[in-house]
């Protein structure tokens, strides 16, 4: 039986139709159900939303998963995006002119249906939603989705620091010194900071992020601090949230990871096709702490020379591992991923549930791109990384790995390759039987507490989402 719907808060949250994206959005719709009651609807493109629920007998239709709604709009692109075809520049400028017009039908007929929305949350690149919800009344709030250090520097980016960047853009190990960020190279920045050529097709993206604080500073304006929900917490990184204290309110209330049970958290819904449990079986068969994981995240493509030097690297350690290597990423290696499996004791899979694998006690590395949900989760799980970042914040998170303790990072030559003698070097020193990797697995754990003891009952986390739940929202 459905709670009562009166007085009832009704969470509408709005996410780009991207995996990245979409995790960390069901994620926090799951814990606002469970945690506080509250109804929650969640919104992505048409595109993303027919992946999600392939065999929902009417694709473009409400769902409901048992805890949350789902409830899609169309951003003009219903077939998706496609990045050998479409402008992404044109794609973001129509997504906002459609999204707006269609996320309008949406709010109007949960409202119809008698679920009015009393608070609408959006996510990275969405910031046009925050328009929506003031055209309808609606408080609205921005759920970063990156660290709160990355939004720091986004934030002293365009507050002053432009020049201090962009000048020393082209030397990687140039080192920025930001108010109340320890300091920081050139290369653990936010890629999108330091491109400067206008014909890389990523130079625009820039402007979506300024879009983002625009819409963040419009509430300064109106006389009131905004409240920004970040998927931190408090102790993890607090220098970066003292950083912006006085401009914007970051309220940490992560790690938000799915939960072991129920609803959203119980079956997967990703934009890629998960392999059976084959890769769990075969988990539990080895060692604890035994196994490197290895995976690049749903965006990330692996040119065949790096994909050989991982292979090499990876025979020469004789370590098991369970590899995953994207179906759109297999034709550069073709028949040689058999090979590799058939000469040593290890397992390549299309995709997996990332977090039953962090989870599994015999799991005692990840080798990994460094994007924000991927380093939460190993932090949150306790498991000790290597990093091989590649764009966006993704230096900046593997720059925090290190001052945290749990992992390294790996160097890269010229070309962005990981040889695989530094993947062997890696590999020994959070694995290794030395000072250094017993250090690593020390502070894993360590940090694992922490993050547990953040979102437990009284915990930061678990203090902060209640009281924004209390205050539904920041912006009108």
């Amino acid at each position: 039986m459905e709670p009562q719907l009166q007085n009832q808060q009704h969470f509408l949250i709005v996410t780009y139709p991207g995996q990245g994206h979409i995790n960390p959005s069901r994620h926090l719709a799951t814990k606002l159900v469970n945690s506080t009651g509250a109804r929650v609807t969640l919104s992505t493109a048409f595109s993303a939303h027919r992946k999600m629920f392939t065999s929902h007998s009417s694709l473009d239709e409400e769902y409901h998963d048992g805890l949350i709604y789902y409830l899609p709009y169309s951003d003009g692109y219903d077939e998706g995006f496609k990045k050998d075809v479409h402008d992404h520049n044109q794609f973001m400028n129509e997504s906002k002119v459609v999204g707006s017009r269609t996320l309008t039908g949406v709010i109007n007929r949960l409202a119809n249906d008698g679920r009015p929305v009393t608070c609408i949350i959006y996510t990275l690149l969405m910031s046009w939603v925050a328009d929506v919800a003031r055209n309808h009344g609606i408080p609205c709030a921005l759920y970063w989705i990156q660290p709160a250090t990355v939004l720091a520097v986004y934030y002293h980016y365009f507050h002053g620091y432009k020049d201090t960047i962009t000048s020393q853009a082209n030397d990687p190990m140039a080192m920025v010194k930001l108010p109340c960020l320890p300091p920081l190279k050139i290369r653990d920045l936010p890629s999108f900071l330091t491109i400067t050529n206008k014909d890389d097709p990523f130079y625009v993206v820039l402007n979506y992020f300024s879009d983002t604080f625009a819409t963040l500073e419009r509430g300064l304006v109106a006389g009131e601090k905004p409240k920004v929900w970040v998927n931190s917490f408090d102790e993890l990184e607090a220098d970066a949230i003292k950083s912006v204290e006085k401009e914007v309110d970051l309220m940490g209330i992560g790690p938000v990871l799915s939960s072991k049970e129920g609803g959203a958290g119980k079956k997967s819904k990703d934009l890629f096709n998960t392999d059976d449990d084959t890769y769990l079986k075969w988990l539990d068969t080895k060692h604890d702490k035994s196994v490197t994981y290895i995976s690049f995240g749903s965006l990330s493509v692996m040119n065949k020379r790096q994909m050989e030097e991982i292979s090499h690297a990876l025979k020469e350690t004789e370590r098991s591992f369970l590899w995953v290597v994207r179906k759109d990423n297999r034709e550069e290696i073709g028949t040689k991923l058999e090979e590799l499996v058939s000469e040593t004791d290890g397992l390549v899979v299309e995709w997996c549930n990332q977090l039953e694998v962090l989870r599994h006690p015999s799991v005692g590395c990840f080798v990994t791109h460094c994007g924000w949900n991927s380093t939460l989760e190993t932090l949150a799980c306790g498991v000790p990384a290597v990093g091989v970042p590649q764009w966006s914040d993704q230096g900046t998170n593997a720059r925090l790995m290190e001052e945290w303790g749990i992992g390294v990072r790996a160097e890269v030559g010229e070309d962005g390759v990981m040889e695989g003698e530094e993947l062997k070097r890696c590999l020994e020193a959070v694995m290794g039987d030395g000072e250094r990797g017993e250090k690593i697995r020390e502070m894993a754990e360590f940090w694992k507490e922490r993050a547990r003891a953040a979102v437990a009952e009284g915990g930061s986390s678990e203090r902060n989402l209640r009281a924004l739940v209390a205050g539904n929202g920041d912006e009108k």
